[in-house]
């Protein structure tokens, strides 16, 4: 076989793949769409869930980036929401802006914004930046050494020691992380973009019904301690 003929199959090769992934991405659109209409059509109050992952809400419009179940609707929070502007009253996102970049989050929020209604609330929940960094603090030892421990027997098995430097060290690289927030730099990006009465809860606390008892993290990781150790949650408002 000559050059020739390797590169023009391998060419067609490129080409069939190119061609297969089209016609995935048009049949998550078109489910997408499907799902979308339906909820919309449906829904009194309008939820959005981000990054929904394995878990699935049945009065919220589920999406993820890589839908695991055929009620989850695909959605890239880095590009601009298939939806319309003012339509929802919710959103909520859990573990899912430290995957993205910082300008990115500032994409996502700002897109959060567009598509709530005047009044609607966010809620954002994501590894606490601060927390993490205090793990080196003697005076909360205790928790502290319990939560290393965990990291590094669930995540960390081939290190062989407990230490907050490679527990910290993970934080950024595992899971795909790729930015972690900690409580100043959340309110500012939600400043930023435009929210308002921002105030920090517990996982699974809120004033609004619709809000609580929603957060899955720790029956994800197995550990419901260790879910609320890491992780913090903001709420904020979209202006009226």
């Amino acid at each position: 076989m000559n050059i020739w003929q390797v590169f023009k199959r391998s060419h067609t090769i490129v080409g069939l793949v190119r061609y297969a992934k089209e016609i995935l991405t048009l049949s998550k659109r078109y489910r997408r769409n499907r799902i979308i209409t339906n909820y919309l059509a449906t829904a009194d109050v309008k939820k959005l869930q981000l990054g929904a992952g394995s878990t699935f809400h049945d009065d919220w419009l589920c999406t993820d980036i890589d839908p695991q179940s055929d009620r989850i609707a695909f959605l890239d929070a880095t590009k601009p929401f298939p939806l319309n502007d003012d339509v929802f009253d919710y959103v909520f996102s859990e573990h899912m802006i430290e995957h993205i970049s910082w300008h990115e989050g500032l994409f996502m929020l700002q897109e959060c914004k567009r598509i709530l209604k005047p009044g609607g609330i966010i809620r954002i929940a994501t590894p606490d930046l601060e927390r993490l960094i205090g793990l080196y603090n003697l005076n909360d030892k205790p928790l502290n050494d319990k939560y290393i421990k965990w990291i590094t027997d669930k995540f960390l098995t081939q290190v062989g020691v407990y230490k907050a430097s490679f527990v910290i060290n993970n934080a950024f690289r595992n899971w795909g992380h790729q930015f972690l927030y900690d409580s100043d730099l959340m309110e500012m990006a939600m400043q930023d973009t435009g929210f308002t009465n921002i105030k920090r809860c517990s996982p699974n606390e809120s004033e609004n019904e619709h809000l609580r008892g929603i957060e899955s993290h720790g029956k994800i990781v197995e550990d419901e301690e260790m879910a609320l150790f890491e992780t913090m949650v903001f709420e904020a408002k979209c202006p009226v």
